[in-house]
């Protein structure tokens, strides 16, 4: 997702003179293609969060189209402040781009791992809140929120994660879900890489004789309420899937549509629990120590089906 993002960013900077780049003392080598190519758009920050955010608002306010990019926790809550103040109650243009969703930053700890930027940037007015799914995503998620004009929140994994949505029939749209796989007897919406866990989970129901529908949710703000109602009045249980805490995150989110709308079907929010990821290990290792994996989902879905 990082390099589709790299790529996109270099292209796009070549078509609009106004795209400014500044990223967080992060990244080294990873830039050097845009750094040489656009020196003049290019600016090292250094380990600054607060005042990077506050110079991208200003070169906004300007008239320049900042792009800041760094690390989840240190660009979401180190200078949430300067995010809220500067760039929201201003309505500034600028583009966040966070890196390592979830435990990406896996064997790095707690101090690294994003399970609250979901929660925290959805509770901002103005902010659009995007968790593309895989690579392909993420340059057309680049491309919409360069046109909205207005502050966006776009959360990126890592590295090589899997492509997920290149067969969908649907065209990626801000605010507009994909449905990845049809399904009529339970339904799991997701976001983010981790939605690979719920295909996989889909393929297990299906082998027991299950159809699982799987909806991308990319766009977390605007959230797509008539795809959550579709999708709810259409199957007999529902999940919501998350590489982020289930408190404020994408689960919260449809758990509001589903009782203000008083839809009624076993519902399950899975993320990670009120809880700090302090055990060492690989992602993967950490999906499963909070119950994050393809076997749990299903289980949980097959015994909370209701019998016609």
């Amino acid at each position: 997702m990082r390099n589709a993002f790299i790529s996109e960013l270099n292209e796009l900077a070549g078509k609009q003179k106004s795209l400014i780049f500044l990223a967080g003392d992060i990244g080294f080598k990873v830039f050097d293609k845009f750094r040489d190519a656009y020196p003049d758009k290019f600016f090292n920050c250094g380990i600054a969060e607060a005042n990077m955010i506050g110079m991208s608002a200003g070169l906004a306010m300007a008239g320049f189209r900042p792009f800041v990019y760094t690390i989840i926790p240190f660009l979401t809550m180190r200078a949430f402040e300067q995010i809220r103040v500067d760039l929201c109650m201003h309505n500034q243009p600028v583009i966040l781009v966070g890196v390592g969703g979830g435990l990406s930053y896996d064997t790095l700890g707690p101090t690294h791992h994003a399970i609250e930027d979901v929660a925290i940037m959805r509770a901002l007015p103005n902010m659009t809140v995007i968790v593309p799914s895989d690579p392909d995503e993420v340059k057309q998620a680049i491309i919409q929120a360069y046109e909205l004009k207005k502050p966006v929140y776009i959360r990126l994994g890592k590295n090589g994660e899997s492509p997920l949505t290149l067969n969908c029939s649907s065209e990626f749209k801000l605010g507009c879900a994909r449905v990845l796989r049809e399904g009529e007897d339970v339904a799991i919406v997701g976001c983010g890489p981790i939605l690979k866990i719920a295909l996989d989970a889909a393929e297990i129901l299906m082998s027991q004789g299950i159809s699982c529908r799987v909806v991308d949710m990319h766009t977390i703000k605007p959230l797509d309420n008539t795809q959550i109602i579709e999708t709810a009045n259409k199957v007999r249980a529902m999940i919501t899937l998350e590489e982020h805490s289930i408190l404020g995150g994408l689960g919260s989110a449809i758990a509001e549509i589903i009782a203000e709308n008083g839809l009624q079907l076993p519902f399950r929010r899975f993320g990670i629990q009120d809880r700090f990821t302090t055990e060492v290990g690989k992602q993967e290792y950490l999906l499963s120590l909070n119950q994050l994996t393809s076997e749990n989902i299903a289980a949980w879905l097959l015994n909370h089906i209701p019998k016609t």
